[in-house]
């Protein structure tokens, strides 16, 4: 997966190579973004249910607006996992980004192991997630 750090909710840089050895749900999303919204739930739910196992999501935000709009859906929707403002340059690392929500699925060893464009069932997700964290560690 293509290497980035940029900035968390709390100003701490988030750098996906701190990540390696876990399994990673990395989601660009937007708060305008329809398909988005049924999806956070989902993502809010996976971190609790296997963070102790090996597990991260990684939410990027494209919204124009920044933190502005972001801190405050953050808020209401009760995320529990690490946010960050996508940019342009980010967004072309992972082949320019075209629709929201896209996710990738990325294994211990830091490779893309599937991509999801659009909104796709939960239990697809569920299928990856499981996938990836029984894989050999």
């Amino acid at each position: 997966a293509p290497p980035f750090s940029l900035k968390d909710a709390d100003g701490k840089p988030l750098v996906l190579a701190d990540y390696k050895g876990k399994v990673v749900l990395l989601n660009f999303w937007a708060t305008w973004c329809g398909p988005c919204k049924i999806e956070i739930p989902w993502f809010i739910e996976f971190e609790k249910t296997y963070r102790d196992k090996g597990f991260a999501v990684i939410g990027v935000s494209m919204d124009d607006d920044g933190w502005a709009v972001v801190k405050p859906h953050m808020a209401k929707t009760g995320i529990n996992y690490r946010m960050t403002i996508g940019d342009e340059q980010t967004a072309m690392k992972y082949g320019g980004v075209e629709s929201l929500p896209t996710s990738y699925m990325i294994d211990r060893e830091g490779r893309v192991a599937a991509v999801h464009i659009g909104l796709v069932s939960k239990g697809d997700y569920v299928k990856d997630i499981e996938e990836l964290l029984n894989a050999a560690k």
